[in-house]
């Protein structure tokens, strides 16, 4: 999967996030937005392998896993991160909520409206 498959796979996650969140299923748009963010950050990692490179070995395996807060340090993102934290209240309530998503909320049966709000 290269970037652009990822950057795809995000508009149609989000797509199918909000039309989930439209009709009041939040549990499926509260994963469905998660696993969009993931991939936004992957696609972030995936822009610093150039195509005829071969990719780091630390760079390619820290890039498999789920944790948001872990693939912002493999995007070179948690400096960015911190800035809004510090200057975006809203993002900051965004990013209270979206930080403790993980693949393990597709079993999650109990998302409010509130929370999908602030995600």
């Amino acid at each position: 999967m290269n970037k652009r498959d990822l950057e795809i796979l995000v508009d149609l996650r989000v797509k199918e996030a909000r039309l989930l969140f439209e009709n009041n299923c939040y549990e499926g748009a509260y994963y469905l937005l998660g696993y969009a963010l993931e991939c936004a950050i992957k696609a972030c990692i995936a822009k610093q392998v150039k195509e005829y490179d071969f990719p780091d070995k630390n760079l390619a395996n820290a890039s498999y896993t789920h944790k948001l807060v872990d693939l912002l340090g493999v995007a070179g993102l948690k400096q960015k991160l911190q800035e809004m934290l510090n200057s975006n209240e809203d993002f900051k309530l965004n990013w209270a909520v979206a930080k403790e998503w993980s693949e393990n909320s597709r079993y999650e049966r109990n998302i409010e409206k509130t929370k999908m709000n602030d995600f």
